[in-house]
C-alpha cells in the first residue's frame, strides 16, 4: 500500500484529521458534509465568526444553525491545529483588485499558514478559483518555503474547484459532480476517494490541475457572457420601447434556445472569474475580445438601471432631486445574506449623483458587513413609507408574492401620478401590476 492510499484509509479510521482552511460560504458546507465521515478541523483567521460557528449559529445560511450545532466539526482559529490533519482543503475566496486584476492575497496567505503547519505525507487540495497555473507555480513555493518540505516527495497537491451555488438549496455539494485532480495518479486517486465520502453525484477525474483549473474558471466565463447578452439585448429593446422578457418568452418557444435573462451580475465568482482568465490570457500575449467585452456590459448595468429609472421618473412629471427611491434587496443574489461585489450598489451610487435619496432594505443582507464594505445601512421594509419608485432589486423569495396592494404602502399619496415600480429581474406580474395602475419597467 503506497503513503497516499495508507492517508486515506487513517481518515477513514480517525488515525488522522482532514482540515479546512478557509470557513465561508464554500468552505463551512464542506467541513459539515466531511464531518460525518471522518475527523474534521475548521481553520478561519476570522475570530469573531469561529466563536459564532461554536455557538452553533451560522451566519451564511448555507448550513444552518442546527447542522453547525450537531456537526462535530473543530472549529478553531488557532494554526497551529492543522499540524494535526494530513489532507488539507483550501477554500478561501480570490477576489480582484481594484483594476480588475487578480488579487491572490487570501489564497496565498492560507498557503503561508499552512505551510506553517504543513507535516511530511499530507495532501493539499486548493478549490478556491484561480487562473490556470495558480496552485502549481504559486501555491506550492510558497508551502514549500514555509515548510521545509518537497512537494512530490514530503507532500502531494490537487486541485478541486468549489461548485457551490450560495443560496442555491437544489444544487447543493451532494448533488453537484466534483472535478477531482492530482499532481500523479495516485494523487488522483487519493482525492477522488476522498471527494467520494460526500459527493453523492460522482467525481470527474480531470488529466491535470491545469486542466481542473481551466475547467472552473470558464463555467462563469462562460454564464457571463451569455447574461451579457441578454443585458444588451435589453439595452437595445429599451430603446425600441420592447418589453425584453416578453421576446425571451416568445423565443424560447423553440427547442434550442438558450434560457438566460437580463440582470446585475456580482458576486465573487460570475463576476470575477472572468478577469482571471483574461488576466492570464493577456500576460500570454493574447487580448480577449469576447470575455472582457461581457464583462464591461455586465460592470455598467446597474449605471444602466439607474439612468433609466431617472429617465422614467422625468417621464412621469417626478421631481427627480427631491425623490425617494426605495430599493428592495442588496446582497449579490436572491436568498443568501452575501454582499460582496454586490452591483445593487451601482444603482444606489448612481442614483445619489442624480440627488435621488435612496432607502434600502433587505431581509436577507448581512448589515453588518453592507455597513462596513460600502457605508451602507439598512431600513425596516415595515418602516418604508413616500416612496417615489420602488425598486425591486434582488429577486428574494419573501419578493415574489408581492402584490399591487403589499407595494401600495410603501409610496407617497400623490393625485393622479402613476406608482413606478422598477423590477429588475421581472419577478412580478407585469399585467397584474399595470391594470393597476402602476408604471412597471423590467429589465
Amino acid at each position: 500500500m503506497t503513503p497516499v492510499s495508507e492517508l486515506v484509509n487513517d481518515l477513514k479510521q480517525h488515525k488522522t484529521a482532514l482540515s479546512l482552511v478557509g470557513l465561508g460560504y464554500v468552505g463551512m458546507p464542506i467541513a459539515v458534509a466531511f464531518s460525518e465521515h471522518v475527523d474534521v478541523i475548521g481553520f478561519d483567521i476570522n475570530s469573531e465568526k469561529i466563536e459564532l460557528y461554536k455557538s452553533g449559529k451560522d451566519p451564511t445560511n448555507e448550513v444552518g444553525d442546527e447542522k453547525v450545532a450537531s456537526c462535530a466539526v473543530t472549529f478553531t482559529s488557532d494554526e497551529a491545529r492543522l499540524k494535526e490533519a494530513k489532507f488539507h482543503i483550501v477554500a478561501v475566496p480570490t477576489p480582484v483588485k481594484r483594476d480588475h486584476t487578480p488579487d491572490l492575497s487570501p489564497v496565498a496567505g492560507a498557503s503561508h499558514i499552512l505551510g506553517r503547519n504543513l507535516t511530511k505525507g499530507s495532501i493539499v487540495v486548493y478549490e478556491s478559483t484561480v487562473y490556470p497555473g495558480v496552485t502549481e507555480e504559486i501555491c506550492v513555493p510558497i508551502l514549500e518555503q514555509e515548510s521545509g518540505l518537497k512537494c512530490g516527495e514530503d507532500f502531494k497537491i490537487g486541485y478541486s474547484p468549489e461548485r457551490i451555488n450560495p443560496g442555491d438549496k437544489v444544487h447543493r455539494l451532494d448533488t453537484i459532480m466534483k472535478i477531482v485532480s492530482g499532481m500523479d495518479e495516485e494523487t488522483l486517486e487519493a482525492v477522488a476517494e476522498v471527494y467520494s465520502m460526500v459527493v453523492k453525484a460522482g467525481v470527474y477525474r480531470a488529466e491535470s490541475i491545469k486542466v481542473a483549473e481551466a475547467a472552473k474558471v470558464i463555467e462563469n466565463s462562460q454564464m457571463d457572457v451569455n447574461i451579457a447578452f441578454m443585458n444588451e439585448l435589453s439595452m437595445i429593446f429599451n430603446r425600441m420601447g420592447i418589453d425584453t422578457l416578453s421576446v425571451l418568452e416568445a423565443a424560447g418557444t423553440k427547442w434550442n434556445f438558450q434560457n438566460f435573462r437580463p440582470g446585475l451580475v456580482g458576486g465573487h465568482c460570475i463576476g470575477i472569474d472572468p478577469y482571471y482568465l483574461t488576466y492570464r490570457a493577456e500576460a500570454l500575449g493574447y487580448h480577449s475580445q469576447i470575455i472582457i467585452s461581457g464583462r464591461r456590459v455586465n460592470d455598467d448595468m446597474g449605471k444602466f438601471v439607474a439612468q433609466t429609472i431617472v429617465k422614467n421618473m422625468i417621464r412621469n412629471n417626478i421631481n427627480v432631486k427631491e425623490a425617494r427611491a426605495a430599493i428592495l434587496g442588496f446582497t449579490f443574489k436572491e436568498n443568501c445574506p452575501d454582499t460582496r461585489n454586490t452591483k445593487v450598489i451601482d444603482i444606489v451610487q448612481e442614483l445619489k449623483e442624480f440627488e435621488v435619496t435612496p432607502v434600502i432594505a433587505d431581509p436577507y443582507a448581512d448589515a453588518g458587513e453592507a455597513k462596513r464594505l460600502y457605508g451602507v445601512e439598512f431600513t425596516d421594509i415595515s418602516d418604508i413609507h413616500d416612496a417615489d419608485i420602488v425598486i425591486l432589486a434582488v429577486a428574494h423569495e419573501e419578493f415574489k408574492s408581492y402584490t399591487p396592494e403589499t407595494l401600495a404602502k410603501f409610496y407617497r399619496e400623490k393625485a393622479g401620478s402613476p406608482k413606478m415600480l422598477a423590477d429588475i429581474k421581472g419577478i412580478l406580474d407585469k399585467k397584474s401590476f399595470e391594470d393597476n395602475g402602476y408604471d412597471y419597467w423590467r429589465l
